[in-house]
């Protein structure tokens, strides 16, 4: 199980910190991603980080802004946000997959939290 807390109303140029926290499984030994969608739009991925080597992977509209971490002692993974833009308003989900790649693909994650609303406002 998966459960994402940290989202907010925040305005342009704000910061915040989402956390993913993984129970049942344990996170390191999982890939482990952030995926976005907003109002009828689809669900696009914003970052992941890789089992193992903990190798990062950014969206270009998210890179230099946004971090993606894990702290495994606490099992969760997290996503720093920084120089929030009303474009980046949606609901926040992170997943996770057993494999060692990141995809983009969102139907590659079976592992999935409720998701945690970012609104930004200009």
């Amino acid at each position: 199980q998966l459960v994402e807390s940290g989202g907010g109303l925040v305005q342009a140029g704000d910061s915040l910190r989402l956390s993913c926290a993984a129970s049942g499984l344990t996170s390191s030994r999982y890939t482990t991603t952030w995926f976005r969608q907003a109002p009828g739009k689809e669900r696009d991925f914003v970052a992941g980080i890789r089992r193992g080597t903990d190798d990062p992977y950014y969206a270009t509209s998210v890179k230099g802004r946004f971090t993606i971490s894990r702290d495994n002692a606490k099992n969760t993974v997290y996503l720093q946000m920084n120089s929030l833009k009303p474009e980046d308003t949606a609901r926040y989900y992170c997943a996770a997959d057993a494999g060692w790649l990141i995809s983009l693909d969102p139907r590659r994650y079976d592992t999935w939290g409720q998701g945690t609303q970012v609104t930004v406002s200009s």
